[in-house]
């Protein structure tokens, strides 16, 4: 992963898991272990079901650009059965709270977009290609007589 690609990920990612982290606190003083353990799931999920969708686009938008749209509407609808198909497994289970699991997707969601908004604002992203622009002009080899 180039170091561009690394940091935006930093950027998103850090402020995303404390607010995952401030989740399950809240959690575990609501719900008891289960809160706890319910929206540590729901933030790993999150956290995971994210991060590899932002690696998968920017793979795209470098590699096949002209599928960047479609690929990333179709991310989204995997994720989306992915994690249904996570809450219709886990539906009825007594291993963590389903409450606290839904906060801690939505909380760490919203963090993650929100953060991810940002990157994007505060990423020097060129519009021109600087390179273009400077094998387009014609260069002086010295002075005119």
């Amino acid at each position: 992963m180039p170091s561009n690609d690394a940091r935006n990920l930093l950027q998103i990612a850090v402020p995303a898991a404390a607010a995952g982290a401030i989740a399950v606190a809240v959690s575990a003083a609501v719900a008891g272990g289960k809160g706890a353990l319910g929206a540590a799931v729901g933030t790993a999920l999150a956290v995971l079901f994210m991060g590899i969708g932002l690696y998968v686009l920017q793979w795209t938008a470098k590699t096949l650009p002209q599928l960047f749209q479609a690929m990333g509407l179709m991310l989204y609808m995997a994720q989306l059965l992915l994690l249904f198909i996570f809450v219709a497994v886990f539906k009825g289970t007594s291993l963590f709270n389903g409450k606290a699991f839904a906060v801690g997707i939505v909380v760490t969601t919203v963090a993650w977009m929100a953060a991810q908004a940002r990157a994007h604002m505060k990423a020097k992203i060129f519009y021109i290609d600087p390179d273009s622009a400077k094998s387009d002009k014609p260069e002086k080899t010295g002075p005119s007589s």
